[in-house]
C-alpha cells in the first residue's frame, strides 16, 4: 500500500492513495495555513472511525442483526507541546436498529478492536517508522 502528498502552495496538500481518491489537507492560520480542509490528526481520527465503523457494520450484517444506522465518535485527547501527540481516544458507537443485540455489538465490536481494525492496532501496536529522501533538483 502506497500514499503520497503534494505540496499544493501555502500549507495545502493533496494526498492520494492507491484506491486513486484524493484527499485535501490543510492547517490553521497559526501554523501557516488557511484553515481550508481537514487537518492530518483529524484524518488520523476518521481512519480509525472509518476503520472500525466499516468493520461493526458488516459484522453486525453478517450476524443479520437489524442496524438502521451506525455512527463512529472518536474523541481524543492531545499532549498541550509538540508534538502534540495524541494521549488518549475513546471511540464511541452510535447503534440505532429497533431489536438490534446488544451483545451482538459488543461482539462485533470487541472484534474489530482484537481481530480486523487496521488503523486501530496499529494505534495500539506502534509501527517502525523509517525514513529516506531524495533530491530532485529544481523543475
Amino acid at each position: 500500500m502506497e500514499a503520497k502528498v503534494t505540496l499544493c502552495g501555502g500549507m495545502r496538500f493533496v494526498g492520494q492513495a492507491d484506491s486513486g481518491h484524493a484527499v485535501v489537507m490543510d492547517t490553521v492560520a497559526a501554523s501557516g495555513g488557511i484553515d481550508s480542509a481537514v487537518r492530518p490528526s483529524e484524518l488520523l481520527l476518521i481512519g480509525l472511525a472509518g476503520c472500525t465503523g466499516m468493520d461493526v457494520i458488516s459484522i453486525l450484517r453478517k450476524k443479520r442483526q437489524p442496524v438502521t444506522g451506525l455512527e463512529v465518535v472518536v474523541r481524543a485527547e492531545q499532549a498541550p507541546d509538540h508534538p502534540k501527540r495524541f494521549t488518549a481516544m475513546t471511540v464511541e458507537y452510535r447503534v440505532s436498529g429497533a431489536g438490534v443485540d446488544p451483545a451482538a455489538v459488543r461482539r462485533a465490536i470487541e472484534l474489530s478492536e482484537t481481530t480486523y481494525c487496521s488503523v486501530g492496532l496499529t494505534l495500539r501496536i506502534p509501527v517502525a517508522i523509517t525514513s529516506t529522501f531524495t533530491m530532485l533538483g529544481e523543475s
